[in-house]
């Protein structure tokens, strides 16, 4: 791995559900997605004080297309 790869969030989710959704769409149009959070899922089900937020994280080279694909998917709702 190149060492300038770097992860960058594209999207913050209120939960692990929701994070889980826009990482399946990303990756379902060819871009890798990771999930991060500060706190486990069962242990903050719902977001308190931030601690259930889920940082959905792209390659700093898959940013753009991925951040156009999260806000299309945004408008649609």
């Amino acid at each position: 791995m190149s060492s300038n790869f770097k992860l960058v969030e594209v999207y913050r989710a209120s939960g692990e559900l929701e994070a889980l959704t826009i990482k399946g769409m990303l990756e379902s149009f060819g871009i890798p997605a990771m999930l991060k959070s500060h706190a486990a899922g069962s242990i903050h089900p719902f977001s308190v004080n931030g601690m259930g937020l889920v940082s959905v994280m792209v390659s700093e080279k898959n940013y753009e297309e991925a951040e156009q694909l999260v806000n299309s998917r945004n408008e649609d709702v």
